[in-house]
């Protein structure tokens, strides 16, 4: 777990993916590395998703994990291909069982105090805050995190350009998910290039912290 969120600390983005042609997969990756963001969440939305993991954790430059992981079956699956880390939407305790078992960082979702107690009860010190915009934002974040020092929050879900700089300025936040550098259209339509753009404009917005 250490050594996961020290990436996501440095990094501060985690590029969130939807794969539907493994093919993508490697000058996905390329873009993502060259504009400086060598992270990958793939979510389990495609049949591609299994396919895709296993051909990233291949490669020695990238850190990939599975998101959108809604079952035991599903974390199974993602740990098998190679995944490094599992999210979910949701707090699925058999999940963070099975994930604590395999000794597997996992960053469940959650949106109330009461899931943050659940969390920490399950010894988690990182967790997610989905959906972060249509919750209220950095407003309802700071607010909801204000009891619980202990924790640290990767909100995901509404995260733009405009506004990840206010997610990340505040203590609680580790790092953001973000889906906007690799949207469908963009990987459906290969623009590799556009993609490796919007992630050092990413990156540079981060280094304004």
């Amino acid at each position: 777990m250490d050594e996961i969120t020290k990436v996501f600390q440095k990094i501060r983005i985690i590029p969130v993916v939807t794969i539907h042609q493994a093919d993508e997969v490697n000058p996905l990756a390329d873009a993502l590395v060259g504009g400086g963001l060598p992270c990958a969440e793939i979510t389990f939305r495609t049949n591609a998703a299994v396919a895709a993991i296993e051909k990233l954790c291949k490669r020695m430059d990238m850190l990939t994990g599975a998101g959108s992981v809604l079952t035991v079956d599903q974390a199974k699956t993602a740990v098998a291909a190679g995944a490094k880390f599992i999210v979910s939407p949701g707090l699925n305790l058999k999940v963070l069982q099975f994930c604590a078992e395999q000794n597997i960082p996992v960053f469940p979702g959650t949106c109330t105090p009461t899931d943050f107690i659940m969390a920490l009860e399950q010894g988690l010190k990182v967790i997610k805050f989905f959906p972060a915009e249509s919750l209220g934002g950095v407003k309802t974040l700071k607010a909801m995190a204000a009891p619980f020092p202990m924790l640290k929050f990767l909100p995901t879900g509404g995260i733009t350009p405009q506004n990840i700089l206010d997610y990340l300025k505040l203590p609680q936040v580790l790092a953001c998910g973000g889906s906007w550098m690799v949207k469908e259209d963009l990987l459906q339509g290969k623009k590799f290039d556009t993609i490796r753009q919007l992630v050092q404009e990413a990156v540079n917005i981060v280094r304004q912290i």
